[in-house]
C-alpha cells in the first residue's frame, strides 16, 4: 500500500522525520494495560520473594556449597543480584518480547496500520518509531526490577556489600557499578528475542502469534543449549550466554563470555532488525 505522500505528491511543509514523534508513541504505549500489568509484575516479584524467605527462613547453602540464592538476605546489593538470577531465564524475556512483539502487529490487529501510513508516516519511519520505544520500554523493565529488589532488599536486609557465593566481598559502591553492568549484559543478551518478537510482528497481524513465538523460539534455544553433544556449535547460541554476567560479579571481573555473548547477540539481532525492515517495506498492507 503507497502512502500519500508517494501516490500523490509531498504536501507543503510536510517532513517525514516529523512523523509519528517518538514521545506520541511512547506516550501511547505506557497508557496500553499491558504495559502496566507487564510493570506491576516486575515491581510486585521482589516483595514476593521477600516474602518467601520470611516465611522459609535465611537459605542455606546445600552440602558445603554456598550458591549466590544462599546469599540472597545478606544485603539489599545481594538481594538485587539474587532477583535478576532467578528473572533472567524466562521472566525478563517475556516484557522484551511483549514490547517488540505486540507493536507493530497490534496496529495491524486494529486495522489502523493503514492509516497509519496514510498519514502519511513513511515505514522506516514508522517501524523506527516503535522499535525504539519498545526497545526503551525493554530497558525500563529491566532496569525496574533490579531498583525495586534493591530498595526493598536494602530496607530489609541493610546497605552492605556484595557477598560472592566463591568467596569475597565487593563494598556496596563497587557491588552497585557492577549490578548497572549486569543490567546492560542482561538488555543486550536478549535482543535476539527483541529482534525474534519485532521481525514477526512485521510478519503477522496477530500480536499474541509475535509475542509467543519469539518467547518459544527463545525456549528452543534454551533446550538446545542444553542438549551438551551440540558441543562447540553452543557457543553460536545466544542462550549458551545468557549467564556470563555472573562473571561481573566476581573480585577480578572475567569479560570474555560476556563479550562473545554480546557479540552473538547483536549479531543475530541485527539480522532479525533488517530481515523485519526488509520484509514491510516490501508488504502490501491491507489491515
Amino acid at each position: 500500500m503507497s502512502t500519500l505522500a508517494e501516490s500523490a505528491g509531498t504536501a507543503p511543509g510536510y517532513r517525514a522525520g516529523r512523523t509519528l514523534p517518538l514521545r506520541v508513541e511512547l506516550v501511547r504505549q505506557l497508557k496500553r494495560r499491558r504495559t502496566l500489568i507487564m510493570g506491576a509484575i516486575l515491581a510486585v516479584l521482589p516483595f514476593v520473594l521477600l516474602i518467601a524467605f520470611a516465611i522459609g527462613g535465611d537459605p542455606a547453602d546445600r552440602n558445603g556449597r554456598v550458591t549466590l540464592m544462599d546469599t540472597a538476605t545478606a544485603s539489599g546489593a545481594n538481594f538485587a543480584a539474587v532477583n535478576l538470577f532467578v528473572s533472567a531465564g524466562f521472566l525478563l524475556v517475556i516484557p522484551v518480547a511483549l514490547f517488540c512483539g505486540d507493536t507493530v502487529a497490534s496496529e495491524a490487529g486494529w486495522s489502523s496500520l493503514r492509516y497509519l501510513l496514510a498519514a502519511p508516516v513513511p515505514r522506516a519511519r514508522l517501524l523506527w518509531s516503535k522499535l525504539a520505544v519498545g526497545l526503551g520500554l525493554s530497558l525500563a523493565a529491566m532496569v525496574l526490577l533490579p531498583v525495586v529488589a534493591l530498595a526493598v532488599g536494602t530496607a530489609a536486609y541493610g546497605w552492605g556489600p556484595l557477598q560472592i557465593p566463591t568467596g569475597g566481598t565487593l563494598d556496596a559502591g563497587t557491588a552497585a557499578g557492577r549490578l548497572v553492568v549486569v543490567v546492560a549484559y542482561l538488555f543486550v543478551s536478549q535482543l535476539v528475542t527483541a529482534g525474534l518478537a519485532f521481525w514477526l510482528s512485521t510478519r503477522t497481524d496477530a500480536p499474541l502469534g509475535a509475542v509467543g513465538g519469539a518467547v518459544g523460539l527463545t525456549i528452543v534455544g534454551n533446550v538446545l543449549d542444553a542438549v551438551t553433544a551440540l558441543g562447540h556449535w553452543r557457543d553460536f547460541l545466544p542462550a549458551h550466554w545468557q549467564f556470563a554476567w555472573a562473571d561481573a560479579v566476581q573480585p577480578r571481573p572475567e569479560w570474555s563470555g560476556m563479550i562473545q555473548g554480546t557479540a552473538v547477540s547483536v549479531t543475530y539481532a541485527l539480522v532479525l532488525f533488517a530481515l523485519a525492515f526488509r520484509g514491510f517495506a516490501r508488504k502490501d498492507v491491507v489491515s
